[in-house]
């Protein structure tokens, strides 16, 4: 079993991605957390937890760890030390770790943050960790989803690397297309959006994966 860590684990989304691992065949996931009271959450679901800051020193929380998914978020609160200093943080100590991927939550409209002034601010910091990621030798997938609802997961995407269109997709499904780009060789080094969608989240992530 391949140990995941889970930056954000006790967030919206990264609860559905520790759901997602909780029974999973090839990972183990382990929640990152800031919080010794939210300690309690992950145990009940039988997962282990680390208590790290992405403000501070994150280097015990990746020691072992096979693969990372960062999905994290500062909610508007501390924009730069949280959704850019912090990612770039925790990309630095995977890297040294030997983390074999690092899974990117990043958003749509990150490409071009001057297009979304109410948003600029945290879009320019996700493009700098984007950035960052990509520079950094490591293996990675950047995931840049739409606007994020609390539906049902409907197992279905649309996906590209760009998509020319903003719309909106479920914690859900973007917590599954996180947990599905774990996998060696998939979406390797590669950086797309997604959007709710007609085409099952599987057949959608293989297209893009075959694009050169």
């Amino acid at each position: 079993m391949e140990k995941v860590l889970i930056a954000g684990a006790n967030g919206t989304t990264g609860r559905e991605i520790v759901k997602n691992l909780q029974d999973h065949a090839s990972y183990e996931p382990i929640a990152m957390i800031r919080k010794e009271e939210q300690q309690a959450t992950f145990d009940n679901m039988n997962v282990k937890s680390i208590i790290a800051d992405l403000e501070g020193g994150v280097e015990p929380a990746v020691q072992g760890i096979d693969r990372v998914i960062f999905a994290a978020g500062s909610g508007g609160k501390k924009v730069k030390e949280v959704d850019r200093d912090g990612a770039i943080n925790l990309i630095d100590r995977s890297k040294a770790a030997g983390v074999r991927k690092f899974v990117m939550l990043s958003s749509m409209g990150t490409d071009d943050p001057s297009q979304n002034e109410e948003l600029q601010e945290y879009l320019e910091a996700k493009k700098e960790a984007d950035e960052h990621l990509k520079s950094s030798f490591l293996e990675y997938s950047i995931v840049r989803p739409g606007a994020l609802t609390n539906n049902e997961k409907t197992n279905k995407i649309k996906a590209a690397e760009k998509l020319g269109e903003y719309g909106e997709i479920p914690r859900k499904d973007v917590a599954q297309v996180l947990v599905d780009c774990l996998q060696p060789n998939m979406l390797k080094n590669k950086t797309f959006e997604i959007l709710s969608g007609e085409r099952a989240t599987e057949l959608a992530l293989q297209e893009i994966n075959q694009v050169s």
